[in-house]
């Protein structure tokens, strides 16, 4: 059909341009619209470990966001979600390229996971530089600057510290301190002697200093085991997780110290590592902020919902990432249609209490990190198999 001239040119033109312009403004879901149109897609960067010695937990952080996505139609605040995941690997090395990637390249809105405290102290500066705040959902250290940084699990030293006293009121004598030599080690286990020497409890080691294991070499325990006994130590207080937590707990079980009582950060026996560990792990007493048979309707529904896709009950770990992208669906669909990573940042400094699998919590205004109830558990028989079962309430921590 030939083009059309004169009047009859300028109505077609007209008429193209109004065309044209619905078709933009149909086109907003992928940008977003100030007058109502969908609301665009939002890119989040998940980063854990999908390799290495914390495979099993790195597995759980992606598993526990991508749930909440499933359970909420793949959005977060109205908005479609892009998760973009890629592998930590066993700490910083590894952790700061592939979180460099995320932001620089792929170019995500925020970022969340990070299995290990040092990963998160190693990307910290990348996040700043970028302007692109971070939802944890493990451990992380204390940091100078958390303006963009928050975190739905713990302070790595409050895990120690919420069983400290638990400890010294049910221990008739000195406790000795063992842990791995990396950032998570020396953040748990100091949060344990600190407030256990503070409230005068006594440890048995040498000059009062927790005894360092190479990382991640160690895998013959029973060198450490011979010193705790020659320590005339009554009872035992560690931090391992992953597979070092599985030769700690077999060896334990085995050696010359096993009937002295082990008190434990939750990891050590958290997820599949309680699998693993079988038999040896009965009778372990652990704090955590978590566990499956919590009774509240929150708790209820995520496990539910875990057990459709998964043979096991959910973790810690499932649990504070499933909680990081609540944090992220409320605040996202408080920043408008077309937010940008500041304006997340900002709705979440401005979130109240968040109703959790764990129980109600909320960020505190200072670190960034959950004000909550830890919990004592110990592993006892549930049914066929060995569970952490909650046994009593430990401190409120956080902030």
């Amino acid at each position: 059909m030939p083009f059309p001239t004169g009047t009859s040119r300028r109505r077609f033109l007209t008429a193209a341009l109004l065309a044209l312009g619905l078709t933009v403004a149909s086109s907003g879901c992928n940008s977003g619209s100030e007058t109502g149109g969908t609301p665009g897609t939002i890119k989040i960067g998940l980063l854990a470990s999908l390799s290495g010695t914390y495979e099993a937990v790195g597995t759980e952080i992606r598993d526990g966001f991508e749930l909440y996505l499933r359970t909420h139609d793949n959005k977060l605040g109205g908005h479609k979600i892009d998760l973009i995941v890629a592998d930590e690997g066993n700490g910083a090395p590894t952790a700061v390229p592939a979180a460099t990637k995320l932001l620089k390249q792929d170019r995500v809105h925020a970022l969340t996971g990070i299995v290990g405290g040092g990963s998160v102290a190693a990307v910290a500066p990348v996040l700043a530089e970028a302007k692109i705040p971070f939802v944890g959902s493990n451990g992380r250290p204390e940091l100078k600057d958390v303006s963009r940084i928050w975190t739905t699990s713990y302070l790595s030293d409050e895990t120690g510290a919420a069983i400290a006293e638990y400890v010294r009121d049910n221990v008739k004598g000195e406790v000795f301190t063992i842990g791995p030599n990396y950032q998570g080690g020396y953040d748990q286990l100091r949060g344990f002697t600190d407030t256990f020497k503070e409230i005068g409890g006594k440890l048995a080691n040498e000059d009062g200093k927790t005894l360092w294991t190479p990382f991640p070499q160690t895998t013959n325990f029973l060198p450490y085991f011979a010193q705790i006994k020659a320590s005339g130590a009554e009872a035992v207080y560690t931090f391992y997780a992953g597979t070092a937590a599985v030769d700690f707990v077999k060896q334990y079980a085995q050696s010359e110290i096993k009937d002295l009582p082990l008190y434990a950060a939750g990891f050590l026996t958290e997820g599949g590592v309680l699998n693993a560990q079988g038999e040896a792990a009965r009778n372990i007493y652990s704090v955590l902020n978590y566990s499956p048979d919590l009774d509240n309707a929150e708790n209820r529904s995520f496990v539910a919902a875990w057990k459709e896709d998964h043979d096991g009950s959910p973790t810690t770990y499932a649990m504070a990432s499933y909680d990081a992208a609540a944090v992220l669906d409320k605040a996202i669909g408080a920043a408008g249609d077309n937010p940008t990573p500041d304006q997340i940042n900002k709705a979440i400094s401005e979130l109240g209490q968040i109703n959790s699998p764990r129980g109600t919590w909320q960020f505190s205004k200072e670190t960034h990190s959950p004000v909550q109830k830890w919990y004592l558990r110990q592993v006892r028989q549930d049914g066929r198999a060995l569970s952490n079962t909650v046994v009593g309430d430990l401190a409120t921590v956080g902030g």
